[in-house]
């Protein structure tokens, strides 16, 4: 199944009802004017399609600092629930993998809800480890 980058305002709409499952506080109309906000400081889009529908996506970026030097972070990760335990999952973060290899990135680190714990074991199985805790203040 092909992945590519979603670059276009179209192919970035049909993004959203996937993106919506993992993130349902956001709405259609301000979907693509916030993607393209975030392309602005580097984020990007990637979208797995199956019969000509996205039915995963994975929002990322490609970033440097002195604790992981450089490394793709990322963002946004969700299959489709109708598609769920397909491997389309495994095939976007397979996918994710060789991207940050291409780009010289050493690591690959992404934060996960505490409260997600089918995500965390899908992390868990293909490869990844539980490294730090993310501490958050609202402000």
């Amino acid at each position: 199944m092909p992945i590519r980058l979603a670059q276009t305002e179209a192919e970035i709409a049909a993004c959203f009802p996937v993106m919506q499952e993992l993130r349902p506080h956001l709405s259609p109309d301000e979907f693509v004017e916030r993607v393209r906000r975030q392309q602005q400081q580097g984020y990007l889009l990637a979208a797995l399609e199956e019969g000509g529908e996205v039915v995963a996506v994975a929002g990322f970026r490609l970033l440097e600092n002195f604790a992981w030097s450089r490394f793709l972070y990322v963002d946004d990760l969700v299959t489709q629930s109708e598609v769920r335990s397909k491997g389309h999952g495994r095939q976007l973060l397979d996918w994710l993998v060789r991207y940050a290899r291409e780009h010289r990135c050493q690591e690959l680190h992404l934060d996960s809800g505490v409260q997600r714990f089918r995500a965390h074991r899908f992390y868990l199985i293909h490869g990844m480890e539980i490294s730090s805790h993310h501490f958050v203040m609202r402000l």
